[in-house]
């Protein structure tokens, strides 16, 4: 799973206002530009922000290899008609076509979480949404971006004890049923012990953030961000 690390890397040192505002600009222009030629600048300009984070794609690709899989099926269930001729494969084209545009926007976004501490996008929100809905914004999204590392590496000490019990042997239905259910169990045990935690740090509304700098460089991503926006209405 991609995680925020601490580093040196040219994304480290962007705002995090710069780095949403690229994060929306980039993915009008991918969910516009569907072509050969626009999806293949798409993916080569996410390959460019995973390099300024310090990223490998072999990691990004195991980390979402479960939404890719999704992505892979859809063109195999686009081809298939009830009738004759029973594969269509213009269909299966246009899907896989459609869905690959979401790869690049996921690349970006790894970048971004890779660069990006959980507080400060806390702020970015907080200051780009005023008032109580920003409040809110800003908190629900740094509760899920720290809790939903946790409940994956759950399931996965929950798989790893079924399988240590000889759990591999038993029905496909029953390993599902069997990680569902502890990881639901878990999930419910995490959430209250976090509403206790956050009861006794007196968990406030609007807390002290980090400040944010915004600089030229911030400024020339901003830029960017807008040109890759208007492309879209081109």
């Amino acid at each position: 799973m991609v995680t925020y690390e601490p580093g040196s890397s040219l994304a480290h040192g962007f705002d995090p206002r710069a780095k949403l505002a690229f994060q929306g600009g980039f993915a009008a222009a991918a969910f516009t530009h569907v072509s050969v030629r626009g999806l293949a600048a798409a993916t080569l300009l996410a390959l460019a922000v995973l390099a300024t984070a310090r990223l490998s794609l072999r990691r990004v690709l195991a980390a979402f290899r479960f939404p890719l899989v999704l992505l892979a099926l859809a063109p195999v269930f686009a081809a298939i008609q009830v009738g004759p001729p029973w594969i269509d494969l213009d269909a299966a084209v246009e899907s896989a076509r459609l869905s690959y545009r979401v790869v690049p926007v996921l690349l970006v976004s790894a970048a971004y979480v890779r660069s990006t501490p959980v507080r400060e996008s806390r702020a970015a929100l907080q200051r780009l949404v005023p008032g109580k809905p920003g409040r809110v914004l800003g908190a629900g999204v740094a509760i899920v971006i720290r809790f939903f590392p946790v409940l994956v590496a759950d399931l996965r000490r929950i798989r790893a004890a079924m399988t240590a019990r000889l759990g591999g042997e038993r029905p496909l239905s029953d390993r599902m049923r069997i990680v569902a259910l502890g990881g639901v169990e878990r999930a419910f045990d995490r959430a209250d012990r976090l509403a206790l935690a956050l009861r006794a740090r007196c968990f406030a509304w609007n807390p002290t953030l980090p400040a944010l700098a915004f600089r030229r460089r911030d400024g020339a991503l901003c830029l960017a961000s807008a040109a890759l926006a208007l492309s879209s209405l081109i």
